[in-house]
Protein backbone atom coordinates (compact mmCIF):
# COMPACT_ATOMS: atom_id res chain seq x y z
CA UNK A 1 0.00 0.00 0.00
CA UNK A 2 1.44 3.07 -1.21
CA UNK A 3 -0.10 5.90 1.20
CA UNK A 4 1.52 8.73 -0.19
CA UNK A 5 -0.53 9.33 -3.75
CA UNK A 6 1.24 13.22 -3.72
CA UNK A 7 4.92 11.94 -4.25
CA UNK A 8 3.52 10.47 -7.73
CA UNK A 9 1.09 13.48 -8.83
CA UNK A 10 4.45 15.53 -10.31
CA UNK A 11 5.17 12.56 -12.32
CA UNK A 12 1.91 11.16 -13.17
CA UNK A 13 1.24 11.00 -17.13
CA UNK A 14 -2.04 9.91 -16.89
CA UNK A 15 -5.21 10.30 -14.70
CA UNK A 16 -8.06 8.42 -15.45
CA UNK A 17 -11.55 8.97 -13.39
CA UNK A 18 -12.17 4.67 -13.14
CA UNK A 19 -16.12 5.03 -14.36
CA UNK A 20 -15.25 7.89 -17.05
CA UNK A 21 -16.36 7.25 -20.62
CA UNK A 22 -14.30 4.94 -22.41
CA UNK A 23 -12.09 5.05 -19.10
CA UNK A 24 -10.49 1.20 -20.16
CA UNK A 25 -9.52 2.23 -23.63
CA UNK A 26 -7.87 5.32 -22.13
CA UNK A 27 -5.58 2.79 -20.23
CA UNK A 28 -5.17 0.38 -22.86
CA UNK A 29 -3.94 3.13 -24.99
CA UNK A 30 -1.39 5.14 -22.29
CA UNK A 31 -0.04 1.62 -21.14
CA UNK A 32 0.66 1.22 -25.09
CA UNK A 33 2.42 4.21 -25.00
CA UNK A 34 4.52 3.97 -22.13
CA UNK A 35 6.02 0.46 -22.66
CA UNK A 36 9.00 -0.92 -24.88
CA UNK A 37 6.97 -1.97 -28.29
CA UNK A 38 9.59 -4.19 -29.59
CA UNK A 39 11.60 -5.81 -26.63
CA UNK A 40 12.83 -9.43 -25.60
CA UNK A 41 12.21 -8.39 -22.35
CA UNK A 42 9.19 -9.61 -20.24
CA UNK A 43 6.40 -7.22 -19.61
CA UNK A 44 5.26 -8.46 -16.02
CA UNK A 45 2.75 -6.66 -14.19
CA UNK A 46 3.56 -6.75 -9.80
CA UNK A 47 0.15 -6.63 -8.20
CA UNK A 48 1.02 -5.53 -4.55
CA UNK A 49 -1.20 -5.39 -1.75
CA UNK A 50 -3.57 -7.89 0.90
CA UNK A 51 -7.24 -8.79 1.16
CA UNK A 52 -6.74 -8.41 4.78
CA UNK A 53 -8.07 -4.35 4.18
CA UNK A 54 -10.31 -3.70 1.67
CA UNK A 55 -8.52 -0.38 0.70
CA UNK A 56 -5.62 -2.29 -0.11
CA UNK A 57 -6.70 -5.23 -2.16
CA UNK A 58 -6.96 -3.02 -5.78
CA UNK A 59 -3.95 -4.69 -6.22
CA UNK A 60 -4.43 -8.49 -5.47
CA UNK A 61 -8.26 -8.09 -7.30
CA UNK A 62 -6.65 -7.07 -10.37
CA UNK A 63 -4.00 -9.95 -10.49
CA UNK A 64 -7.02 -12.29 -9.73
CA UNK A 65 -8.58 -10.06 -12.74
CA UNK A 66 -6.47 -10.96 -15.23
CA UNK A 67 -5.23 -14.20 -14.56
CA UNK A 68 -8.93 -14.98 -15.25
CA UNK A 69 -8.20 -13.62 -18.49
CA UNK A 70 -4.56 -14.81 -19.10
CA UNK A 71 -3.07 -11.30 -20.57
CA UNK A 72 -1.04 -13.23 -22.91
CA UNK A 73 2.13 -11.95 -23.68
CA UNK A 74 2.36 -10.17 -20.26
CA UNK A 75 3.11 -11.92 -16.95
CA UNK A 76 0.82 -11.32 -13.98
CA UNK A 77 1.87 -11.41 -10.13
CA UNK A 78 0.06 -10.94 -6.79
CA UNK A 79 -3.09 -12.27 -6.70
CA UNK A 80 -6.72 -13.19 -4.00
CA UNK A 81 -4.78 -16.40 -3.66
CA UNK A 82 -0.75 -15.51 -3.43
CA UNK A 83 -0.88 -11.56 -2.63
CA UNK A 84 2.12 -9.96 -2.74
CA UNK A 85 2.48 -7.51 0.11
CA UNK A 86 5.18 -5.69 2.56
CA UNK A 87 5.77 -9.36 4.63
CA UNK A 88 6.91 -11.19 1.15
CA UNK A 89 7.44 -8.41 -1.36
CA UNK A 90 11.12 -8.52 -1.98
CA UNK A 91 11.65 -12.76 -1.95
CA UNK A 92 8.74 -12.51 -4.51
CA UNK A 93 10.74 -9.63 -6.64
CA UNK A 94 13.65 -12.22 -6.44
CA UNK A 95 11.26 -15.34 -7.51
CA UNK A 96 10.11 -12.78 -10.54
CA UNK A 97 13.91 -11.61 -11.16
CA UNK A 98 14.94 -15.28 -11.38
CA UNK A 99 11.94 -17.07 -13.36
CA UNK A 100 12.31 -13.98 -15.95
CA UNK A 101 15.73 -12.36 -17.74
CA UNK A 102 15.78 -8.59 -17.27
CA UNK A 103 12.02 -8.44 -16.74
CA UNK A 104 10.36 -5.15 -17.48
CA UNK A 105 8.31 -4.67 -14.41
CA UNK A 106 5.14 -2.79 -13.83
CA UNK A 107 4.08 -1.91 -10.36
CA UNK A 108 -0.04 -1.64 -9.29
CA UNK A 109 -0.65 -0.48 -6.10
CA UNK A 110 -3.59 1.04 -4.39
CA UNK A 111 -3.20 4.34 -2.53
CA UNK A 112 -4.87 7.53 -0.69
CA UNK A 113 -4.78 11.09 -2.05
CA UNK A 114 -7.52 14.36 -2.15
CA UNK A 115 -10.55 13.77 -1.49
CA UNK A 116 -11.19 15.24 -4.96
CA UNK A 117 -9.16 12.42 -6.57
CA UNK A 118 -10.84 9.59 -5.11
CA UNK A 119 -11.50 6.87 -8.15
CA UNK A 120 -8.73 7.90 -10.25
CA UNK A 121 -6.61 5.52 -11.51
CA UNK A 122 -3.09 7.09 -12.15
CA UNK A 123 -0.09 5.89 -15.19
CA UNK A 124 3.14 7.12 -14.41
CA UNK A 125 7.07 6.83 -14.95
CA UNK A 126 8.85 5.73 -12.33
CA UNK A 127 8.26 2.91 -9.68
CA UNK A 128 5.66 2.48 -6.68
CA UNK A 129 6.96 2.58 -3.45
CA UNK A 130 5.19 0.07 -1.44
CA UNK A 131 5.37 0.12 2.47
CA UNK A 132 4.99 3.58 3.01
CA UNK A 133 1.62 3.00 5.40
CA UNK A 134 3.73 0.24 7.96
CA UNK A 135 6.85 2.17 7.74
CA UNK A 136 9.18 -0.39 6.74
CA UNK A 137 11.95 -0.26 3.58
CA UNK A 138 10.80 -1.87 1.23
CA UNK A 139 12.22 -2.06 -2.47
CA UNK A 140 10.74 0.32 -4.97
CA UNK A 141 8.30 -1.72 -7.88
CA UNK A 142 8.23 -0.79 -11.43
CA UNK A 143 9.83 1.03 -14.27
CA UNK A 144 6.12 2.45 -14.19
CA UNK A 145 3.25 2.58 -12.29
CA UNK A 146 -0.54 2.24 -12.09
CA UNK A 147 -1.93 3.39 -9.08
CA UNK A 148 -5.44 3.89 -7.78
CA UNK A 149 -6.88 5.99 -5.23
CA UNK A 150 -9.18 4.54 -2.89
CA UNK A 151 -9.46 6.64 0.03
CA UNK A 152 -8.94 10.29 1.34
CA UNK A 153 -5.14 10.35 2.74
CA UNK A 154 -4.61 12.74 6.02
CA UNK A 155 -5.38 11.22 9.23
CA UNK A 156 -5.65 7.65 10.76
CA UNK A 157 -5.04 5.97 7.16
CA UNK A 158 -5.55 2.36 8.49
CA UNK A 159 -8.77 2.96 9.80
CA UNK A 160 -9.92 4.29 6.46
CA UNK A 161 -8.30 1.62 4.30
CA UNK A 162 -10.04 -0.72 6.56
CA UNK A 163 -13.67 1.27 5.81
CA UNK A 164 -12.72 1.77 2.06
CA UNK A 165 -15.76 0.50 0.12
CA UNK A 166 -15.10 -2.50 -1.99
CA UNK A 167 -17.69 -1.42 -4.39
CA UNK A 168 -15.19 1.00 -5.47
CA UNK A 169 -11.92 -0.95 -5.33
CA UNK A 170 -13.92 -3.64 -7.27
CA UNK A 171 -15.19 -1.13 -9.80
CA UNK A 172 -11.72 -0.07 -9.93
CA UNK A 173 -9.81 -2.87 -10.15
CA UNK A 174 -12.37 -3.94 -13.32
CA UNK A 175 -11.64 -0.90 -15.09
CA UNK A 176 -7.31 -1.68 -14.73
CA UNK A 177 -7.57 -5.82 -15.54
CA UNK A 178 -9.63 -4.56 -18.76
CA UNK A 179 -7.33 -2.01 -19.64
CA UNK A 180 -4.09 -4.27 -19.25
CA UNK A 181 -6.30 -6.94 -21.06
CA UNK A 182 -7.42 -5.05 -24.13
CA UNK A 183 -3.88 -3.84 -24.29
CA UNK A 184 -2.29 -7.22 -24.63
CA UNK A 185 -4.93 -8.13 -27.26
CA UNK A 186 -2.70 -5.05 -29.35
CA UNK A 187 0.37 -5.40 -28.25
CA UNK A 188 2.99 -6.81 -30.97
CA UNK A 189 3.80 -10.73 -30.58
CA UNK A 190 7.10 -10.81 -32.66
CA UNK A 191 8.96 -13.90 -32.52
CA UNK A 192 11.82 -14.69 -30.79
CA UNK A 193 13.69 -14.80 -33.92
CA UNK A 194 12.58 -11.78 -35.05
CA UNK A 195 13.74 -10.25 -32.02
CA UNK A 196 17.17 -11.57 -32.40
CA UNK A 197 17.73 -10.35 -35.70
CA UNK A 198 16.13 -6.70 -34.75
CA UNK A 199 19.08 -6.46 -31.88
CA UNK A 200 21.50 -7.47 -34.45
CA UNK A 201 20.78 -5.09 -37.00
CA UNK A 202 21.24 -2.76 -34.31
CA UNK A 203 24.65 -3.53 -32.89
CA UNK A 204 26.15 -3.68 -36.69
Amino acid sequence: MNLKAKLFNRIAKTNIMHDEFQATETLAEELLANIPAVTTRPIVFVCIGTDRSTGDSLGPLVGTLLEEKDPSPFYVYGTLDQPIHAVNLEERLKEINAKHRNPYLIGIDACLGRIKNVGVIQLGHGPVKPGAGVNKELPAVGEIHITGIVNVSGFMEFFVLQNTRLNLVMKMAKTIANGIYQASLQYPRQSWSELEWMEEEKTN
